[in-house]
């Protein structure tokens, strides 16, 4: 992925820090220009990627471990902002434990609220857990809901029973199972559904009319298999990342 930046505006370097891959995407103005996933940083892929990109600032964001050593490479190179709670944000975060809200949320509903400015916006991001999070129209974040991935109920049923396999996820599965592994297919993936469609219809009779954007690994399973509508943006945490970063570099 790459274009020709623009001339008369820098880069900026977004660094996301999940629980088993660590993201790193070049900005110019608000459109991605590169991006890449490795599961473990090192000076050498940074550097490699800063003699790359004209880069003028950057943000790191961490659910995982971020190196210390890592965080003292780049400062010595360019701005580094650490994303947390008490970071400046175009939007009001009414969260009650802000301070206990997961950067990946917050970051998500960043991103949800620039695609649709002055909508009510639920995102959906779909990865190692669900996570639910709604904007309101006037640019208030009001919190959401977690529940297990798809892959954490896989793994939970063949841990905390004796006999139940691991079932790997097929996007091809039944109603009604006719064997165990169908059987759990079923069970988890309809569940999944029907929980996300039902959530759904809770927000929406709350704060309608609203629009729904879904994103993280899982997001592709979820089009054309519910009920409500949606869209799909793949990489809004990213975007929601670039948008706090120049946020507050024009403070």
């Amino acid at each position: 992925m790459s274009s020709k930046p623009n001339i008369n505006s820098s880069n900026n370097l977004i660094i996301d820090v999940g629980n088993t891959l660590v993201k790193l995407a070049v900005f110019n103005n608000n459109e991605l220009i590169h991006l890449s996933r490795t599961p473990k940083l090192d000076k050498g892929l940074i550097g490699d990627l800063l003699s790359k990109q004209d880069i003028s600032r950057a943000i790191v964001s961490a659910v995982g471990e971020f190196p210390a050593y890592i965080a003292e490479f780049i400062s010595q190179k360019l701005p580094l902002l650490f994303f947390s709670h008490t970071t400046q944000l175009p939007i009001s975060n009414c969260y009650k434990t802000p301070s206990t809200l997961g950067a990946d949320r917050l970051a998500v509903a960043v991103g949800a609220n620039d695609l649709y400015p002055g909508s009510n916006v639920l995102s959906i991001d779909c990865g190692t857990a669900i996570t639910y999070d709604l904007v309101t129209a006037d640019g208030n974040y009001l919190g959401g809901a977690i529940s297990p991935g798809i892959d954490m109920r896989f793994k939970a049923l063949n841990q905390f029973t004796a006999k139940l396999p691991l079932v790997s996820f097929n996007t091809t599965f039944p109603l009604l199972g006719d064997t165990t592994e169908t059987s759990i297919l079923s069970g988890v993936l309809n569940g999944i559904l029907g929980e996300v469609d039902g959530y759904i219809d809770s927000v929406k009779a709350q704060y309608s009319p609203i629009i729904v954007v879904f994103t993280g690994g899982s997001s592709f399973f979820f089009d054309k298999k519910l009920k409500n509508s949606i869209f799909v943006h793949p990489n809004l945490v990213l975007f929601g990342l670039n948008r706090i970063l120049n946020y507050n570099e024009n403070l």
